[in-house]
């Protein structure tokens, strides 16, 4: 694991309570940032922030946060600038499935839309202004490989991560005059709670890798460390890409 040199600095990380976010929330401990923990969850949440303190690489807290909800987001950065005093970092990583028997419900639709699309409008807004006050940062957005690709399957999830690439690109023009950098990974396959519905059976699961390249699912922590090199100094020049995290599952 790379430190990249981020102490003094502070990171955001929405949908922390696992998975990816924890993943991310760990690295960005690791090089030296104090990191706001979020999610809906709070023993997860809490158990993140629990698993920086005893690394003793960063300080941490945690901050519950429904990113669908625009209270929740005015407070959880509020929380990040109160607690830390700045915000350099922000990873909008919180998210949700649309799997569903009812492809087109509309509730199904509202809340992906809600958590996927406009939570992470509702973050970038809220970061941005807060990183304008100290003169700039970096944003990255959780999309997914759905956002570059079609999906049959998820109808809500795929319009909503391709919102968010298209979300990623206008902030990355509208800030980078200001010194605000925004990128979008996009995931494959990746071995988190949120997969399991999917590859809880060994069929199931040895057929979802057999359609990656790499004839893997990947980790967590894969995509974390590219989550903080963008947000590094060493991803200086890059600002409105969506880096595909897949395994090459859309090089086929």
């Amino acid at each position: 694991m790379i430190d990249y040199g981020m102490d003094g600095k502070v990171a955001l990380v929405t949908g922390a309570a696992g998975g990816i976010g924890r993943a991310a929330a760990l690295a960005f401990a690791r090089s030296g940032a104090s990191v706001l923990v979020c999610d809906v969850s709070e023993a997860g949440g809490r158990e993140t922030v629990a698993l920086i303190e005893a690394a003793g690489q960063g300080k941490a807290a945690f901050q519950h946060s429904d990113v669908s909800k625009a209270e929740d987001v005015k407070a959880m950065v509020a929380a990040a600038v109160d607690t830390f005093g700045r915000l350099d970092f922000a990873f909008n990583n919180a998210g949700v499935n649309s799997i569903t028997a009812n492809e087109y419900d509309d509730d199904v639709w509202a809340r992906s839309i809600g958590v996927n699309l406009t939570g992470v409008m509702m973050c970038m807004r809220e970061e941005s202004e807060a990183m304008l006050k100290t003169g700039g940062g970096a944003i990255v957005n959780t999309a997914s490989m759905n956002g570059v690709v079609g999906n049959p399957a998820q109808p809500a999830y795929t319009a909503g991560k391709h919102g968010v690439v298209g979300l990623t690109r206008h902030g990355a023009l509208r800030w980078a005059a200001a010194g605000i950098r925004v990128n979008a990974v996009c995931p494959g396959v990746i071995d988190t709670a949120m997969t399991e519905q999917a590859t809880a059976n060994p069929r199931a699961r040895a057929m979802i890798e057999s359609m990656t390249p790499m004839g893997r699912m990947g980790q967590p922590e894969e995509i974390a460390e590219a989550v903080v090199w963008l947000c590094s100094d060493a991803a200086s020049f890059i600002t409105g890409v969506p880096l595909l995290i897949d395994g090459g599952a859309t090089a086929i």
